[in-house]
């Protein structure tokens, strides 16, 4: 696989895939932690004489232009944080880029506005992928939260141009393959999140490469049924409690340490204003739905977290948007900024959660960009964005 060392980018224009997938409310960027993530590449090709053109995408429009996901809003933040104006192009197809400069920057419109980029049929993909490769020399790959997709910005134009990955999605690889080949021990993973069905992948992978694995979130239920418990209103996938079962007898088989909450803070309603009481995990009133793991859980969860030399951690361990049921997040959070060794937060909520409770990126070994990117890899299935770099 070829590296951004391998070009010469004087007087290049590149085509810059970057992961801009931030959230945005009547305009305004609540989190730009992916903003951020981006900016080394860019600076990088910038410091090295080449026009950068972005493409990137924001939510999932299907095809059609819907003004609440342009990326507009994202072009304003990139040229803040870069110290440069940034120029937008409303349009993808057909965008001009003739009058780019060394050292100038483009950011395209929302490439998910073109049906084709998600197209699952390969012609349509390349007509895309065809127009973006004519809008530059190079191709450089920096959207890590995209790589588990075969998309036309993302795929697709690899083949057209020479290509190689940005620093973004270099650095993630590096760190999930630490995380996965011979990390240092003891080896712990926390997952969390609403569904087993979303981590049963990571779980089956991991299982035999962990020494502890800790489950909280909606998907602890699942789990706390499996055992024959009462769980009440909460979230539950029964499809899936043999698997549960499976999974659990096979943890114990290995000698892995399977950590489930103890105690639960529960309400009557999936509410903000709902108020928490805290009850046993062995003993949920029917009429009620856990929200949250308990301070007796989260206590526990956190002293097997520090003892650990490699932590991953992928989904909040409750409604952490909730006040009331932000706790056990926290304190897991709070726990991996206490890791010796390597404690990385595996993106999508988990990251938006830790920076919604207060902490800094730097207070982490590492926070990944891309949730969905960084389970499959750790599930052991090929990301062809990367696969097709080499």
């Amino acid at each position: 696989m070829k590296t951004l060392e391998s070009f010469d980018f004087t007087g290049k224009r590149v085509l810059l895939r970057c992961d801009l997938n931030v959230p945005i409310k009547e305009g305004v960027i609540g989190d730009d932690g992916r903003i951020r993530a981006s900016l080394p590449t860019i600076q990088y090709l910038l410091s090295q004489g080449a026009s950068v053109v972005i493409t990137a995408h924001l939510g999932r429009p299907k095809g059609e232009r819907k003004p609440e996901l342009s990326l507009e809003p994202v072009s304003r933040r990139l040229s803040e944080l870069l110290n440069l104006p940034v120029k937008f192009s409303p349009v993808i197809v057909g965008a001009d880029v003739s009058a780019l400069a060394a050292g100038e920057v483009l950011l395209l419109e929302n490439i998910r506005y073109e049906a084709a980029e998600t197209s699952k049929d390969e012609g349509e993909r390349h007509v895309l992928a065809k127009e973006l490769a004519s809008y530059a020399d190079i191709f450089i790959s920096d959207g890590f939260g995209a790589v588990h997709r075969r998309h036309a910005s993302v795929y697709d134009v690899a083949k057209l141009l020479p290509s190689a990955p940005g620093k973004l999605v270099a650095a993630e690889i590096e760190v999930l393959k630490k995380l996965t080949e011979n990390p240092d021990r003891p080896y712990g993973v926390v997952l969390g999140g609403a569904k087993v069905s979303d981590k049963i992948g990571v779980i089956e992978n991991l299982l035999d490469k962990v020494d502890m694995l800790a489950i909280g979130g909606g998907m602890l239920f699942t789990f706390l049924k499996a055992q024959g418990y009462e769980i009440g209103k909460s979230l539950v996938e029964d499809d899936l409690l043999p698997t549960v079962k499976e999974i659990m007898g096979r943890a114990e088989k290995l000698g892995v340490k399977l950590l489930l909450p103890t105690d639960i803070a529960i309400a009557p309603d999936f509410s903000a204003s709902a108020p928490a009481a805290v009850v046993s995990a062995f003993a949920m009133p029917s009429d009620q739905l856990g929200l949250d793991i308990g301070p007796e859980s989260a206590k526990a969860f956190a002293a097997a977290i520090t003892e650990c030399k490699t932590i991953f951690w992928n989904g909040p361990m409750g409604v952490f948007e909730f006040a009331n049921f932000a706790a056990g997040t926290k304190v897991v959070a709070e726990a991996l900024t206490k890791v010796s060794g390597i404690s990385v937060v595996g993106g999508g909520d988990s990251a938006a959660a830790v920076r919604a409770l207060g902490f800094a990126d730097s207070q982490f070994g590492y926070i990944s960009t891309g949730g969905g990117a960084s389970l499959e890899y750790l599930e052991g299935k090929e990301l062809p964005g990367i696969s097709v770099l080499q």
